[in-house]
């Protein structure tokens, strides 16, 4: 690298308000607030966007200070590879990495999804979140969504089974996959895959919390299961192979696309399904995500269609597909 493309990282953060408040077990956000890394090398800039989870002790300003905590390392050149050792699987890293990523595609004219080894990067079907509410609340949601191919139903522990058999009732047509986003807890599991199972629920998302599903290991229950919180990368993968089916691969929990990638090649050689899934947050963070799309049972990508606003050259959707992106996103 000559000095005249020496590398230069910048740092924005970045606000997105909600069309609704978005609702799960654990609470309520109004607006979705995303770090954005640019990596810029001469007159090319490559970004990776991250959302901070604070279920996961991550902060706006956590993150950021473990970006710049390694500024000297990327601006000198560090590549993918190297940013593994630098930073553990979280938000940070996802950033920096996905932001490396669309950097060597633009300087190399190879489109990210080229360079992760695929001939060609088609449009998917993305879930439509609903969120907790009431059982009326959920029903009008669901109403209003019923011709989307699939819903995913955020729940919330007790009045699960009202809230599905709403849900169920006004999207008849709509396939259902549910998150109970940790809320179940081991005395109430039969009831709440019973309740499930009545109505024709495909997949439940993370019923009991992360560290505490020991419950679920050796049962074959009615619905198949699926972990988020209990699965960021690859360490301890093999041990969750007794109490789940799926897992559910974000890239702000495995720390960018490059361990996405291989936690996927993983988890299919352990018998796993994947599911892909994302944090509310712009087609920005979207779109590295597409490139696991086309290996995954579930996609739920749909973070775009929450807010009031995408930014600018944002994923294009149809109803619930979503469409590859354009250079002047991402890849």
């Amino acid at each position: 690298m000559t000095p005249l493309e020496k590398r230069r990282l910048t740092l924005s953060v970045e606000r997105f308000a909600l069309k609704n408040p978005f609702v799960i077990s654990r609470g309520a956000k109004t607006e979705a607030v995303v770090v954005v890394a640019t990596i810029a090398q001469g007159a090319v800039a490559g970004r990776g966007e991250c959302t901070p989870y604070a279920r996961y002790g991550e902060s706006v300003e956590s993150v950021a200070a473990a970006i710049e905590s390694i500024r000297a390392e990327i601006e000198s050149g560090a590549d993918r590879i190297a940013l593994q050792r630098l930073l553990p699987a979280g938000a940070a890293r996802n950033a920096l990495d996905c932001a490396l990523w669309d950097l060597e595609a633009k300087l190399c004219g190879v489109p990210a999804y080229q360079m992760a080894g695929l001939s060609r990067l088609a449009p998917c079907v993305t879930a439509f979140t609903l969120s907790v509410g009431t059982p009326d609340e959920m029903a009008q949601a669901a109403r209003v969504a019923s011709e989307r191919p699939v819903l995913k139903v955020k729940l919330a522990g007790e009045g699960d089974a009202a809230r599905l058999a709403a849900v169920r009732a006004a999207a008849p047509e709509s396939e259902l996959i549910v998150d109970a986003n940790e809320a179940w807890r081991p005395e109430n599991l039969d009831d709440n895959f019973a309740a499930c199972a009545a109505a024709g629920v495909s997949l439940v998302e993370q019923p009991l919390p992360a560290g505490s599903d020991d419950a679920l290991a050796g049962r074959r229950w009615p619905v198949a299961v699926c972990a988020d919180e209990s699965v960021h990368d690859r360490e301890g993968l093999a041990a969750l192979r007794t109490r789940y089916d799926l897992i559910n691969i974000k890239l702000d929990k495995t720390g960018g696309l490059t361990e996405a990638l291989a936690l996927a090649d993983d988890a299919e050689r352990l018998g796993f399904g994947l599911f892909v899934g994302c944090m509310v947050a712009s087609s920005l963070a979207m779109a590295p995500a597409l490139l696991l799309a086309g290996r995954a049972r579930f996609v739920d990508l749909d973070g775009p269609l929450l807010l009031a606003a995408d930014r600018p050259h944002g994923l294009r959707f149809d109803g619930s597909t979503v469409f590859p992106p354009e250079r002047e996103l991402w890849g």
